[in-house]
């Protein structure tokens, strides 16, 4: 009999996967303990939209991410720091900073765990940071650290 899995189930398949099982396991298990219906006409269509939804779903967050990429890749942002000894700042500059000043400069909303520096900012100076926007899709954005007047 082919079912139509709503649950995962170890050994046999994951939720929305049309399989073929036994008519007992389906009828006195499966069907009982509501892990999966029937796989008929209207099931299928709910499966066959489901999956067009979906499609749909990811391609318009990829259009999203590719725009978000466009309007900020290369770009730099300042940010401004109060300063210590020796030139080096007080504390460091973290990713959600940038991701604020990113928002107030371009108006875009970027996730702080997005942004990949490669270690701690702790110094004035340019440095690069790379935005994984999607899989596959980044951005450079460059953040420009100078000394707070006080």
């Amino acid at each position: 009999m082919k079912v139509v899995l709503l649950e995962d189930l170890k050994g046999t398949g994951k939720k929305g996967d049309l399989v073929n099982v036994s008519d007992g396991y389906a009828r006195n298990f499966l069907f009982p303990r509501k892990l999966a219906k029937e796989a008929n006409a209207q099931a299928m269509n709910e499966l066959k939209n489901a999956a067009e939804a979906k499609a749909f779903k990811i391609q318009s967050e990829i259009d999203a991410a590719k725009q978000t990429a466009e309007k900020i890749n290369e770009k730099s942002v300042k940010l401004y720091a109060k300063a210590g000894q020796g030139g080096k700042i007080f504390g460091s500059v973290t990713a959600k900073e940038i991701a604020e000043e990113l928002k107030k400069a371009y108006h875009v909303d970027i996730d702080k765990r997005k942004i990949v520096l490669d270690a701690d900012i702790k110094a004035f100076g340019t440095y690069e940071c790379e935005i994984k926007l999607y899989n596959g899709i980044t951005a450079k954005v460059f953040a420009v650290i100078g000394e707070k007047e006080s």
